[in-house]
């Protein structure tokens, strides 16, 4: 099963919150892990914030990049192609979005994925109606 994960979903890997359970467990079941190429510099930003605000330390940001970079190896990776801004485009024009959240719907609809999942609902409506299976986590 492709199982894509937004960065709001994605980063509850790394960080113990709310949907970390359900997303270890998606994490599980996926056959395969896909991700819009956004999500690097979104993840390594919340690090970084983590690290500014002292609830993390030097060394578990370190940790922290580290599996990132590792996991992202072994997964199938969006650009930002045309079809994935065409996508994007469609479902700022449709709904209620930020930009980032909607090329990362436009990444699982160019990648043909099999679920969708995102800890925010907006997001997960909007992907809904593109015709996506969801699951908010």
């Amino acid at each position: 099963m492709r199982v894509f994960f937004d960065s709001s979903a994605f980063v509850k890997r790394y960080i113990n919150e709310a949907g970390t359970d359900t997303v270890l467990a998606w994490c599980d079941r996926a056959t395969e892990i896909v991700l819009s190429g956004i999500i690097l510099p979104e993840l390594i930003s919340a690090f970084c914030r983590l690290q500014r605000e002292s609830r993390i330390t030097d060394t578990q940001y370190r940790q922290l990049k580290s599996q990132l970079m590792a996991d992202i190896e072994d997964a199938a990776l969006a650009d930002l192609s045309p079809q994935v801004l065409a996508q994007a485009i469609m479902s700022l024009e449709t709904n209620v979005l930020r930009g980032m959240d909607a090329i990362h719907i436009g990444s699982a609809l160019a990648l043909k994925v099999d679920v969708f999942l995102s800890a925010d609902s907006r997001q997960l409506e909007a992907a809904s109606r593109a015709g996506l299976r969801v699951d908010v986590v």
